[in-house]
C-alpha cells in the first residue's frame, strides 16, 4: 500500500464548515469504494489549503477510471463547495502494510482481522489484497457493504482478541458460527462476489475453541455437515480446511496450534 497527500484549494469565498463537508463526504466516497483504507482521515488547514495524508491499496487508486458514482458526485460537491479538484502529492511506499496483488487469482476468499487496513478480498493463490475497485460494484454503485461487514468483523475480532470482558464470548460467536448473522451477511457478500467476477470465492469461518485437537480434525463443514473438507496440507500455510460446495475455508482452532 501507498501513502499519497490530497491538496484541495478554493477558487472562492467559502467557509471552512462548507468545505469541511464537502471535502469529507469525498473521502468517505473514496473508501466506500475501496480506493483509500482506513476509518479517519485528518484534514488539516494550513496556508491555504485543506491537506489530507491517505493510505491507497495502489499507486492509481485515486485514478478517475475507478470512481464510483458517489466518488463522482462527490468532486461535483466540491466545485460546488468553490473548491478545485484534489492536488495529488505521492509520499511513498507504506512499509507496515501488504502490497496488493496485480494478478488475477484462481480463487479468492473474503478475510481480515482487526489489524489489517487492506481489502478482505484476498487471492487464494497469495493471500494478497485485491483492491475492491478492481472488482465490479458489489452493491448499490460502490463496494460500501462490504467495508461495512469488515468493520463490523474486525470490531468483534477485536473484542474476543481482547478477552477482557464477557462480550468476547458473543464477539467469538460472531465470527466462529456459520449461523450467525455477521457469518451468514459475510458468506451473502462472498456470493455476491463470485456472480460478478466468476472466480470461486470462499469465506474465511474463524475458529478458536473447541474439546481436542483430535475432535478438531474430525470436524465436519458447519453448513453441510461433510468431514471431505479436512487438507492433507494446509492452504498458504493458515486453511486446514476448504469446502468446495459451501465455498468455505477455516483453520484448526487457535487454542491448538
Amino acid at each position: 500500500m501507498y501513502v499519497i497527500e490530497l491538496r484541495f484549494e478554493c477558487f472562492d469565498n467559502t467557509t471552512i464548515s462548507i468545505a469541511e463537508k464537502a471535502i469529507n463526504n469525498y473521502l468517505e466516497a473514496l473508501r466506500a469504494n475501496g480506493q483509500v483504507l482506513g476509518r479517519e482521515f485528518a484534514v488539516a488547514f494550513n496556508e491555504g489549503e485543506f491537506r489530507c495524508r491517505l493510505l491507497v491499496p495502489e499507486k492509481s487508486s485515486l485514478s478517475h477510471r475507478h470512481n464510483s458514482p458517489w466518488v463522482k458526485y462527490a468532486l461535483e460537491g466540491l466545485t460546488e463547495a468553490k473548491i478545485l479538484a484534489p492536488r495529488e502529492k505521492f509520499i511513498g511506499q507504506d512499509i507496515n502494510s501488504e502490497t496488493s496483488t496485480t494478478e488475477i487469482p484462481s480463487w479468492q476468499l473474503l478475510y481480515t482481522s482487526y489489524v489489517h487496513m487492506c481489502s478482505p478480498l484476498r487471492s487464494g493463490d497469495t493471500l494478497q489484497p485485491i483492491p475492491l475497485y478492481q472488482i465490479p460494484a458489489t452493491f448499490n454503485g460502490d463496494h460500501k457493504q462490504v467495508i461495512r461487514w469488515q468493520t463490523e468483523w474486525q470490531a468483534c475480532d477485536e473484542i474476543q482478541m481482547a478477552a477482557a470482558t464477557k462480550a468476547e464470548f458473543a464477539s467469538a460467536n460472531e465470527i466462529g458460527d456459520a449461523d450467525s448473522d455477521l457469518c451468514r451477511r459475510g458468506w451473502g457478500i462472498r456470493g455476491r462476489i463470485e456472480y460478478l467476477t466468476k472466480i470461486p470465492t470462499y469465506y474465511y469461518l474463524y475458529r478458536v475453541g473447541g474439546i481436542s485437537l483430535k475432535d478438531e480434525m474430525n470436524r465436519p463443514c458447519p453448513r453441510c455437515g461433510s468431514h471431505d473438507w479436512k487438507l492433507d496440507e494446509p492452504l498458504l500455510d493458515m486453511f486446514h480446511f476448504r469446502c468446495e460446495k459451501c465455498r468455505i475455508v477455516s483453520n484448526i482452532s487457535w487454542d491448538f496450534l
